[in-house]
């Protein structure tokens, strides 16, 4: 694979897992989750865990990377979701 194409890779797994910062930080900063969906987040969260279990599956270190954080992002959202409703 190309420099440049694991170049775009890697800039959109990291802008697309740098989104979810100002929301966790958001939600962890005021224990206040009503405005978020359950079901979403989880979904996503699955979804997240699976294309982690992908990359690990075919060594692609951005899609490992940025799925990982994503992760470490999206776990304490839903526990405080699930804790505080």
């Amino acid at each position: 694979m190309s420099l440049l194409v694991n170049g775009i890779g890697t800039v959109g797994a990291v802008l697309t897992t740098l989104c979810w910062l100002p929301q966790a930080l958001k939600i962890l900063r005021e224990r206040d989750t009503r405005a978020i969906s359950l079901p979403a987040y989880a979904a996503f969260a699955v979804g997240i865990a699976f294309w982690l279990v992908y990359g690990l599956a075919i060594v692609d270190w951005p899609l490992i990377g940025s799925n990982v954080v994503t992760l470490g992002l999206l776990v304490p959202i839903l526990v405080l979701k699930v804790k505080h409703g």
